[in-house]
């Protein structure tokens, strides 16, 4: 099945609105291929679909993010999106105790989409200013504020 580009940025859409911020794995089995590739995975993510939703539960368990997309671009199988996720540290993340704080951090993923389903993503999050505003790095000059 072709799916054009306007319909491959609805799946883009589906994907931040349904899954990464209400978490609703169902649309997870919908939209995701089940041999799923990510080719920046969250450490100790697994392969596949079953992983994906392993990762994006924990994820939201640690930070619940909003995620808002800022802008997509599509041409063939291949969406662009740009996001800010924003959330509360509620949960231990890469091995930080929860803190409490809000966090805001920008995201860039392109998704390759193939009869329908998302079959690859390549993620770009700024983990070092998440890492940094739960305090679990220090920037250099600023220990102390």
């Amino acid at each position: 099945m072709f799916m054009n580009t306007e319909q491959n940025k609805d799946i883009a859409r589906r994907f931040s609105e349904d899954i990464i911020n209400k978490g609703d794995m169902m649309v997870a089995d919908e939209l995701i291929d089940m041999n799923y590739i990510n080719y920046n995975p969250i450490p100790g993510q697994m392969p596949g679909l079953e992983g994906f939703k392993k990762s994006v539960s924990a994820l939201q368990a640690a930070i619940a993010f909003q995620e808002t997309i800022e802008a997509l671009v599509a041409e063939g199988d291949t969406v662009a999106v740009r996001a800010v996720r924003q959330g509360t540290h509620t949960g231990p993340f890469m091995g930080v105790p929860a803190t409490g704080k809000q966090v805001s951090v920008t995201a860039i993923y392109i998704l390759r989409i193939v009869n329908g389903k998302i079959k690859e993503a390549w993620l770009n999050w700024d983990t070092l200013g998440l890492l940094q505003q739960i305090g679990a790095v220090q920037i250099p000059g600023q220990a102390g504020r």
